[in-house]
């Protein structure tokens, strides 16, 4: 495992979401002013989700630079825009619609097309045509989740799409779901400034534990693959999805009053 990881806990779902939006609040005019714009690739689940209702609270709402922020979408289920199912829906009405970000601001898959595959080209195209062509894009925020067998975006275990060294999208298919997916490759989330995993219960506690202590075998386990190689990487965890950490990793009292402790982890 790469050094210069970021453990952050918070005590429950809700303060995570909390703190975790007010220091990407921070972040939003960090690079708005280092840049002239935010660039952001999405996650979906329920813990981002919360994320994005405390964005779309009218005392955050009215804080963040939404002229200057773009939202990508770091994977799709191959559903339209107004499916259940959808991230892009899911983030829509999680921010609600006093959010004034502009229609062009943003940058969905669009995954109501037939063909998976075509659907990852026209996305990557049209990244290509936002960062330029260059080896990966340098998203600003790289907002990643963790499901209990260890995926993340849509790579998911036992799949080559994780090996994907060239690629900036795929379109995996995934058995056990029997469906296809849209996601981001490795290569693309780890050129980002910042790779931040917001993780959040009981369930996901096997998991966090295996991606951060286990052998590296990305296959098997593919949010070990994410690696920022120049940016930031932080993951930001509830005291539940933690509980399988080592006792070090939850000892401490600091910033209590935003129930958040924060540690450096050595990694192999």
């Amino acid at each position: 495992m790469d050094r210069g990881l970021e453990l952050r806990i918070s005590e429950d779902p809700e303060q995570l979401a909390k703190a975790a939006g007010e220091f990407l609040v921070e972040e939003a005019h960090k690079a708005v002013e280092a840049r002239g714009r935010w660039t952001v690739a999405l996650s979906g689940g329920s813990t981002p989700e919360r994320l994005y209702r405390y964005w779309g609270e009218p005392s955050v709402r009215d804080r963040m630079p939404w002229d200057k922020i773009h939202l990508f979408w770091g994977d799709e289920r191959h559903v339209p825009p107004g499916h259940a199912d959808s991230n892009y829906r899911m983030t829509r009405q999680a921010l609600g619609a006093g959010v004034p970000i502009p229609e062009g601001n943003l940058h969905r898959i669009c995954a109501e097309h037939a063909d998976a595959e075509v659907a990852a080209e026209q996305y990557e195209a049209s990244l290509k045509t936002f960062f330029g062509e260059r080896p990966f894009p340098r998203f600003d925020l790289m907002l990643m989740g963790l499901g209990p067998d260890g995926h993340t975006a849509s790579l998911f275990p036992g799949g080559d799409a994780v090996l994907e060294s060239q690629r900036w999208v795929v379109a995996p298919y995934v058995p056990k779901l029997s469906t296809y997916r849209i996601s981001l490759t490795v290569p693309v989330i780890n050129a980002a400034e910042l790779v931040l995993f917001l993780v959040a219960g009981s369930a996901k506690a096997p998991a966090v534990r295996a991606v951060l202590q286990d052998s590296k075998d990305p296959v098997r386990l593919p949010a070990q693959a994410v690696s920022p190689a120049k940016g930031r990487f932080v993951w930001w965890l509830d005291r539940a999805a933690a509980q399988d950490l080592p006792p070090n990793a939850l000892e401490g009292d600091v910033a209590k009053a935003m129930a958040t402790t924060v540690f450096s982890l050595a990694r192999e």
